[in-house]
């Protein structure tokens, strides 16, 4: 299905060949660094890494991704922005499943397996729902966003490109990948926490505060991962926050 794909993109001029090959040089790389030790080990995720860097940076040459908005507004207490459908940034998830396959086969530390949301105890329930509502009420308290009810048109374009494209992509990298690998290298508390503080990092453009913001919703995204020991639940906590902050709040920021 991803060469299909490749093949269509590449048949309708939004990829070349010079980015066709670097894509399958990176997942190459990382399917090689499953079967390897040591040094060996070591290098082939550092080059992954730095592989998937460049996707997210749309550093790679070749990829003509799609501008669907163009300084879009969803009120007039919002910042305009603009939102591309990215061809490079997802391609990160296939080359870190075939690095850490069992980034999808974690079990939850609650049970023998891996559970659901609704199987959680209630106290872990509360501190999630807890994160999930106040998050949004501190980023309108320290002023970055304020209260702003929208329904814009292009909603459902919204809604595919942040859970197939965003939060899909970065919850592998992030809690799949880095949380899960310091987690076994460390221990919990080292991976959710260091995973969250990375990804408020990679939110630096918004600034300090908002970075903030962002390492706090990565420690609310790392305790669903950990807790369900399911990636899927991960990527819908993260789904519905930025929904929410879409539709009740100035997007990105207030202006």
């Amino acid at each position: 299905m991803l060469a299909t794909t490749g093949l269509v993109a590449f048949v309708l001029e939004r990829i070349s060949p010079i980015a066709l090959v670097i894509i399958a040089i990176g997942l190459g790389i990382a399917k090689l660094g499953q079967r390897q030790t040591g040094i060996y080990k070591i290098a082939c995720h550092s080059v992954v890494i730095l592989w998937a860097g460049a996707l997210v940076l749309h550093l790679v040459p070749g990829f003509d991704n799609l501008l669907v908005l163009d300084k879009a507004l969803t009120g007039s207490g919002s910042i305009p922005f603009t939102l591309y459908l990215n061809l490079d940034k997802p391609l990160i998830v296939f080359a870190l499943l075939l690095l850490m396959p069992d980034m999808l086969k974690r079990t939850s530390p609650i049970s023998s397996a891996k559970t659901s949301l609704t199987q959680l105890p209630l106290t872990q329930k509360f501190i999630l729902a807890a994160l999930f509502i106040a998050l949004p009420l501190v980023a309108w308290g320290v002023g970055i966003v304020e209260p702003e009810f929208s329904l814009p048109t292009w909603l459902w374009v919204f809604v595919i490109n942040n859970l197939v494209f965003t939060c899909v992509a970065e919850e592998a990298l992030f809690r799949g990948y880095i949380q899960n690998g310091l987690t076994k290298r460390f221990n919990p508390f080292v991976g959710i926490f260091l995973a969250s503080f990375l990804f408020g990092i990679a939110h630096f453009a918004g600034g300090g505060i908002f970075i903030a913001i962002a390492a706090l919703a990565g420690l609310l995204y790392g305790l669903t991962y950990y807790w369900t020991g399911r990636l899927i639940f991960a990527v819908l906590i993260h789904f519905g926050f930025n929904l929410v902050h879409l539709l009740f709040f100035t997007y990105p920021m207030a202006n």
